[in-house]
């Protein structure tokens, strides 16, 4: 790999990176006290938009996790961000939670079922019939169909949930057309994160546990890419891929010293 600028900017993954099945990863509070006294720019990422920054936040400080509001990109906000510059002041038939509604109030997006521009689809723990036909109704009609990631299933306690990339293969199916996912692995989730920092691809590294989704993602958007092995990708299932990422170390408290 050719030599890269110094890393001046960090984007990291949440679940995975800085927290596991609702504990901290050893060495993450120290990693994100690290990363906020070095004063370089530096997102939290999720493709989860069923919280709103504060949310997040609030979550990660009750596990020693210091991260401010602002420092958190979920796949929320990307969406709001993209469905505003696509269509500015447009309408939109939503199936989410308050993540995602609040994003899309803030850029000044009015939820309707009334001839909405987008139906868009999100994460929730309640996904019912009654509005996935809805959905399956207003995209027949004309609607345009985003989906905030592709991710099929997700975690809990209890083991796998069906996710948004799920449900949005129901819909496709039903109506022949396919979303838009804006989430990773989608570029456009670390392109709109490095200009919400305004940081540089060629001087930002990527955290992150999954070669499919962070990786990839951070690969395809030009950044140093970093695989920890405290999530859900291995070493030796890193190896299959036809990409690699920059480097691979155990979990982030390897790279304290990077900072």
């Amino acid at each position: 790999m050719h030599d890269r600028k110094p890393v001046e900017s960090w984007l990291t993954d949440m679940d995975g990176v800085l927290v596991h099945e609702g504990q901290p990863v050893p060495g993450a509070p120290e990693f994100v006290k690290r990363l906020r006294a070095s004063g370089k720019p530096f997102l939290v990422l999720t493709n989860n938009s069923i919280y709103t920054p504060r949310d997040l936040q609030a979550r990660l400080a009750r596990m020693g996790l210091d991260v401010p509001e602002e420092a958190i990109w979920s796949s929320a906000l990307a969406t709001a961000q993209f469905l505003a510059d696509q269509r500015p002041g447009g309408t939109a038939y939503v199936i989410g939670e308050a993540g995602l509604t609040t994003a899309l109030h803030a850029v000044g997006y009015v939820l309707t079922d009334f001839a909405p521009d987008y139906v868009v689809l999100g994460e929730t723990r309640t996904y019912s019939f009654e509005a996935i036909t809805k959905a399956v109704r207003l995209i027949n009609d004309g609607a345009r169909f985003i989906c905030t990631n592709p991710d099929v299933t997700g975690p809990s306690v209890e083991g796998a949930l069906p996710a948004a990339g799920s449900v949005a293969a129901m819909i496709s199916k039903a109506t022949g057309v396919e979303p838009y996912f804006v989430g990773k692995p989608n570029p456009m989730m670390m392109r709109s994160a490095l200009n919400t920092i305004n940081a540089h691809s060629e001087s930002t590294a990527m955290i992150g546990d999954r070669m499919d989704t962070d990786i990839l993602c951070g690969l395809e958007a030009g950044l140093e890419t970093i695989l920890v092995l405290t999530g859900i990708s291995t070493r030796a299932e890193a190896e299959r891929y036809p990409y690699r990422p920059s480097r691979i170390v155990d979990s982030v408290a390897d790279l304290i010293d990077d900072l």
